[in-house]
């Protein structure tokens, strides 16, 4: 062997028949370069080394956990929502029936005397729905507000994971010019048509429900004042 193109020697130790042998390898300095290039560098470690690709990925890390505030936020918000139609609407059906036993009551005292005056428990009744039935509308329409919103941000947040994943897996030979794009939903415009009335009402349908309940109240208020 060419001693000049020896860098290194590994001394190894060979049993053979109960003899020990030393032996010499001797390594070549151009084998040791094509060993070390060999072996690829990991795709982190690259995105440490560019600038640009590790300041893309401290980007998107903090737009990522912006996004997940966010959310938290409006998921908050729409139980916030939710608790206020439900207490809301403990209070409708509560006045209603506090209100339907005093005017059953003060009827039986009066006897025909209530009949004249029947408008005065149905404004009363109707003003006080009017207001609780407007209100418990409103929230649900800024409830159905935040949702689409909240709805958004989980796409927005999907596709901010996905493009970070490819960042960190294919490294320097991601393309900086890339933006997360939220995943397109094709939808027939017909189906839409034809869901559109269904989701409304499914959205509404406690005020609707409410509504009528108040119609029912109404219609009591006379008949109890004047059976």
């Amino acid at each position: 062997m060419d001693s000049d193109k020896c860098t290194d020697i590994v001394i190894c130790e060979a049993s053979l028949g109960g003899d020990h042998h030393i032996v010499e390898i001797p390594v070549d300095e151009e084998q040791k370069k094509i060993d070390s290039s060999s072996s690829p560098q990991h795709p982190l470690e690259e995105i440490a080394d560019s600038r640009g690709h590790l300041l893309l990925l401290k980007l998107w890390q903090r737009e990522e956990e912006i996004v997940a505030h966010h959310i938290d936020s409006k998921e908050s918000r729409i139980d916030t929502i939710s608790s206020d139609v439900f207490q809301l609407s403990c209070f409708f059906f509560a006045f209603h029936g506090i209100f339907l036993t005093l005017l059953f009551t003060a009827a039986i005292q009066e006897n025909a005397h209530s009949c004249t005056r029947w408008w005065i428990p149905a404004i009363l009744s109707f003003a006080t729905s009017l207001v609780l039935i407007f209100t418990i509308l409103h929230k649900l329409i800024v409830k159905g507000n935040v949702v689409k919103m909240l709805q958004k941000d989980k796409t927005d947040l999907r596709a901010l994971a996905r493009c970070i994943q490819e960042l960190r897996m294919k490294g320097v030979s991601f393309d900086l010019s890339k933006e997360p794009q939220p995943a397109k939903r094709w939808k027939s415009s017909s189906v839409e048509v034809k869901l559109g009335p269904l989701r409304w009402c499914s959205q509404f349908s406690l005020p609707i429900t409410l509504t009528l309940i108040s119609g029912l109240v109404l219609w009591s208020c006379k008949l109890i004042s004047c059976s």
